[in-house]
């Protein structure tokens, strides 16, 4: 089994840039792909970016393309969201989550680990 620990939330102006960090421990041997997805109060949970188990392969939501860019370092057993040109609407608690698929997957029903989520405020 996997553990998922996100950090890095806050709160940050429109346009400001945020650091998101997911830290893996357990059976992390294993070939996981990683993703990172968003949710609003009254809202679904949605995809924002993901990445392989080599880090080779990625995928970003078209409301996040251009802003967001989800890396990996399987050495340090982490994944990171770099969020920058923040606008209110990304304004949602941040999850990290694995699967052991060759990936990546971009849906929620998709992967089977999941963090506790952080929390990411973009306001004036």
């Amino acid at each position: 089994q996997v553990q998922l620990v996100e950090s890095g939330g806050g709160l940050v102006q429109p346009g400001g840039s945020l650091r998101l960090s997911c830290a893996v421990s357990g059976r992390t041997s294993i070939r996981y792909s990683m993703g990172w997805f968003r949710q609003a109060p009254g809202k679904e949970r949605e995809f924002v970016a993901a990445i392989s188990w080599r880090g080779s392969d990625t995928a970003d939501a078209d409301y996040v393309k251009g802003r967001f860019t989800i890396s990996r370092d399987n050495a340090k057993n982490t994944v990171s969201l770099q969020m920058n040109s923040l606008k209110p609407e990304d304004t949602a608690v941040y999850y990290c989550a694995a699967v052991p698929s060759p990936g990546p997957p971009t849906t929620v029903r998709e992967y089977n680990y999941w963090g506790q989520g952080t929390q990411v405020t973009v306001s004036s």
